[in-house]
């Protein structure tokens, strides 16, 4: 054969180097980890592992929920709507126009209590179909210029309530100028009765989101006027009816603390409310109620927890019991586990 001769492609090939194949090659590395071969628990879901563990959730969720519809059962609740009774009936064809009028605006409620309320009793303003999620709205605030008294002008995401005659507004935005302002007063058989309104917010707004040197300015000082005022003696930090509204709520439907009744009230007291109906929910058809709760371990009434826990303690113990009859009436045989992969020997 001639010297000259050039080489085959098949000899070419199989002279190539091997490891030049191997870093070409799309195969992973092989580890334990990416083969899945790691140690781990792997139970074997026999009837009686099954049932016990449909058992055991039953036996404590039931009891979790039986105690926590017990305990929302056991809070005193009384809820009184008064937006629209509030209005005189010659002006009820009219109510936005009413609520935007100048002049007196008190109304006497007497709400009879239905059981025996220990204190506190907290006291709540409910407003239905108020969006406070929206995004335009929930955006409109400054957060540094609640915290700082340097940062007075960083107003840059309060429009339009970022500016009054050129200064700036403290504390601006929306959320802000849309402040609630009805008010109530409680008296029982004559008598005042006392409402703190101290530590009605979170401690951890009043010493961190909001500052101790921050102080109102030029607030509701514009030409049209969205809700209650602020006493710009008193920092921020200190007034506590801001600081609840401005943690906004996330569905149209929400309560928020007003103060607390430091007294007890007994079964079929009848307690006299005189409120002020200053604050606008008639532009979008919104409600207002007054709120008056106890409150247990749990916190407020609302028995979704209970229900929750019960039905899930129902369903599994429903199963369980499904379970077993069926093992008792038509067992099946179970295959030898020895001969599962993990179980065999290496050798």
């Amino acid at each position: 054969m001639d010297s000259n001769t050039p080489p085959s492609s098949s000899a070419a090939a199989g002279s190539a180097d091997p490891s030049a194949a191997r870093r070409n090659s799309k195969r992973p590395k092989y580890s334990r980890f990416t083969q899945q071969e790691l140690p781990a628990c792997k139970p074997i879901l026999t009837p009686g592992w099954v049932i016990s563990s449909f058992m055991l959730v039953s036996i404590v969720f039931i009891p979790i929920g039986v105690a926590s519809l017990l305990a929302s059962h056991n809070v005193v609740e009384i809820v009184d709507r008064y937006d629209t009774v509030c209005i005189p009936e010659s002006a009820r064809n009219d109510k936005v126009n009413y609520i935007q009028s100048p002049g007196d605006k008190t109304c006497t409620r007497n709400i009879t209590v239905t059981k025996h309320m220990k204190k506190p009793i907290y006291v709540y303003y409910q407003l239905d179909n108020f969006y406070q999620n929206h995004r335009r709205y929930v955006k409109s605030r400054s957060d540094a210029q609640l915290r700082s008294n340097g940062s007075a002008d960083d107003v840059s995401s309060c429009e339009p309530e970022d500016k009054s005659n050129g200064q700036p507004i403290v504390p601006c935005g929306l959320i802000a100028w849309s402040l609630f302002n009805d008010t109530y007063d409680f008296s029982r058989n004559g008598q005042q009765l006392s409402l703190n309104k101290k530590g009605i917010s979170w401690k951890s707004d009043r010493e961190h989101k909001f500052g101790k040197n921050v102080f109102p300015r030029n607030f509701q000082n514009g030409s049209l006027i969205g809700g209650g005022s602020l006493n710009s003696s008193l920092p921020l930090s200190e007034q506590e009816d801001l600081i609840v509204w401005m943690r906004t709520a996330a569905l149209p439907t929400f309560r928020k603390l007003y103060g607390k009744i430091e007294d007890d009230l007994q079964a079929n007291d009848v307690i006299m409310v005189t409120l002020e109906n200053r604050y606008n929910t008639y532009s979008f058809n919104g409600k207002k109620k007054l709120v008056l709760s106890t409150a247990s371990w749990l916190g407020g009434k609302n028995d979704f927890l209970g229900i929750a826990y019960l039905t899930v303690g129902g369903l599994c113990l429903f199963l369980a019991m499904v379970f077993t009859i069926l093992y008792l009436v038509k067992p099946r045989q179970l295959g030898d586990p020895s001969y599962l992969s993990w179980n065999r020997n290496p050798g």
